[in-house]
């Protein structure tokens, strides 16, 4: 999961909120952090890696190379700044045409899971952007791109904009935070190795733990090396890896 947007529209407010539930007031600048969260979902488990870029993209192969190893987007801008909005028009198309390269495919016919968020719903009285500019870039078709106004500070529709995206992306909606049980760092061993192996969680009696869904966030997660991370482009360009994907289920 890639969140994509100028600096200082509430990337990584949106991560937080995703993550912890929390919102810090104090804004810091980010480079670039990488987070993973694992989930046991119907006996299945799933691997999500979530990428929080900067909004000064200095190193645009960098970006390019986040749009490629990607699999679902949230591009985020500010309501109060039309400046990040004309920037979100840019990625939503820099997003397309990489996507429809790699899949040999045009952009109309390319399908990417991609929700469009106007922050700081909050703060309407200094809106910049109409909603009119917002139905032209979004487009007519919401299996395509969704928007959602919402608001990190408040925490106000961030949950219904993951349920969207993960349907877009045909995943569990109990990925989405308000859907599933937060449990102790103590199982994310145990669920990364599931992962890895490629098996179903079972408990203690054997069966499958189909009654619940759970994710526990990873600590100390490092972002894969740009080797893996072309790797992992060259195999989704030819087809490959699919055999593998339906046992574990890695999303980025």
């Amino acid at each position: 999961m890639v969140i994509l947007g100028s600096s200082k529209v509430g990337k990584t407010a949106i991560v937080s909120r995703f993550l912890t539930g929390r919102f810090e007031e104090q804004y810091t600048p980010t480079i670039e952090d990488f987070h993973r969260k694992f989930y046991s979902i119907r006996g299945e488990v799933y691997q999500l890696d979530i990428l929080d870029t900067s909004g000064n993209h200095p190193f645009p192969a960098m970006r390019r190379l986040s749009i490629l190893t990607g699999d679902v987007f949230i591009l985020v801008f500010s309501l109060d700044n039309r400046d990040s909005f004309e920037e979100v028009q840019r990625l939503k198309q820099q997003i397309l045409e990489t996507k429809s390269c790699l899949k040999n495919k045009t952009k109309e016919n390319i399908e990417v899971p991609l929700v469009i968020c106007g922050n700081k719903g909050d703060r309407d009285f200094y809106r910049e952007v109409q909603p009119r500019e917002i139905e032209q870039l979004v487009g007519a078709d919401p299996k395509k791109c969704a928007y959602f106004e919402i608001s990190a500070k408040k925490n106000s529709s961030l949950d219904q904009m993951f349920q969207a995206l993960f349907a877009m992306a045909k995943l569990p909606s109990e990925m989405s935070p308000d859907l599933h049980r937060k449990v102790s760092v103590q199982y994310c061993d145990i669920l990364h190795k599931k992962a890895l192996k490629g098996k179903k969680l079972l408990k203690e009696g054997g069966r499958g733990s189909t009654e619940e869904a759970y994710g526990v966030v990873a600590p100390f997660a490092r972002r894969p090396s740009v080797h893996s991370d072309l790797m992992y482009i060259r195999e989704k360009a030819i087809g490959g890896g699919h055999g593998k994907e339906k046992d574990r289920c890695v999303i980025s």
